[in-house]
């Protein structure tokens, strides 16, 4: 599996490639007021509007540091079911942003290769299992799990 690595803090992290769209520097946000911390706002991506989640203000509690390599990675985020009674809204694919640190580098490693966590934390489901390298570990991020179901209105297209 192809994957996307980036820091927080000294820490490494990966995401799947599969899900990147496409990687942007980083640009003013409009402020969503009353969105928790690690949602510092929206941007226009291509005439849609699109949240943007700070990863390091949601791992470490530390917003992301304005460094050449702090970038936006728009991934295809799937939302959990939105049970309107049309079939054609269930699964409904969005486009979100990852705000992170020092996103400069990619890792092809198999899928089997990566360790299940040892230990899980109900308020971290976004979090999985580590893989190791010469240089240290690297722990996966479950884009479909980054954002808790109370928090998906901030998501759903207007």
């Amino acid at each position: 599996m192809l994957m996307l690595l980036f820091y927080v803090g000294d820490d490494r992290y990966a995401l799947d490639c599969r899900r990147v769209v496409e990687v942007v520097p980083t640009v003013a946000l409009k402020k969503l007021h009353g969105a928790p911390a690690y949602i510092p706002g929206l941007f226009n991506y291509r005439g849609h509007l699109v949240p943007v989640v700070d990863l390091c203000q949601m791992i470490q509690g530390t917003p992301a540091r304005a460094y050449l390599s702090t970038r936006i990675v728009l991934v295809n985020c799937q939302l959990p079911d939105i049970d309107d009674g049309d079939d054609r809204n269930l699964q409904k694919p969005i486009i979100l942003g990852l705000m992170a640190e020092r996103v400069t580098e990619t890792l092809d490693k198999p899928e089997t290769e990566f360790l299940s966590p040892t230990i899980n934390f109900d308020n971290t489901p976004y979090l999985g299992g580590t893989i190791a390298d010469d240089r240290g570990t690297i722990q996966f991020v479950r884009v479909e799990h980054l954002l808790p179901e109370s928090q998906t209105n901030y998501l759903l297209p207007q």
